[in-house]
């Protein structure tokens, strides 16, 4: 487990005040750049989780990257806050990527590969069971818990590009000849490194015709 420092409301107070100072000294129009407005070229759909934030892990800075965020990186049809994320991402931003980013080590996927009642979060994490029951067969042959795990969550991933790019949003961002990639990422904590698991769709080709709207 990762070992953090002490921190307090003050203490995150303060931590701002030294960011702006040290931001300052290396750029001393960055906040005005910043404040003039955003044309990030990716959206990035991640997990909750601390240890994964996008920024960070691309070596990207504020204004780079739209970032909308889940526990366990799940894309589901009915929620209006992803989608609504993602109409502006694409319809107003125009982002040119969008990436699902799910990370071994994943809490949220671990737990739904269990019969544990955790609270209202089931209710959440019925997806993920959704996907397992998809690949029961797969997943089965796997006899290590821990590979069972990590091929969970390529396989969430992969699920949640294939249901993104089956959304009104991206057909029609294609129809419209809207240059539009989706990708599936997986990163690896231990090592910080991305895996990419080329799967990117860039047209209604790319998957299924029984998602593909008229």
């Amino acid at each position: 487990m990762i070992e953090t420092k002490h921190i307090t409301y003050e203490s995150l107070i303060e931590g701002n005040k030294e960011w702006v100072a040290e931001t300052l000294k290396q750029d001393a129009d960055y906040f005005n750049r910043l404040a003039s407005g955003q044309k990030p070229p990716v959206l990035w759909i991640g997990c909750a989780d601390s240890r994964v934030p996008a920024n960070q892990i691309t070596g990207t800075l504020p204004g780079e990257i739209f970032v909308h965020r889940n526990i366990a990186n799940v894309i589901v049809h009915n929620d209006m806050s992803m989608l609504s994320v993602l109409d502006y991402a694409v319809n107003v931003l125009k982002v040119e990527h969008v990436i699902i980013a799910g990370h071994y080590g994943c809490g949220g996927v671990a737990a739904a590969m269990t019969d544990k009642q955790y609270g209202l979060i089931d209710n959440w994490l019925r997806n993920i069971k959704d996907v397992y029951r998809l690949h029961k067969a797969e997943i089965d042959a796997i006899a290590d818990q821990e590979e069972k795990v990590r091929k969970m969550v390529h396989l969430n991933v992969i699920e949640g590009v294939n249901k993104l790019c089956g959304t009104s949003i991206i057909q029609n961002a294609w129809a419209r000849g809207q240059e539009l990639e989706v990708h599936g990422w997986v990163i690896d904590i231990e090592t910080g490194f991305i895996k990419d698991l080329e799967v990117t769709c860039n047209s209604n080709d790319d998957f299924d015709h029984i998602f593909k709207l008229a």
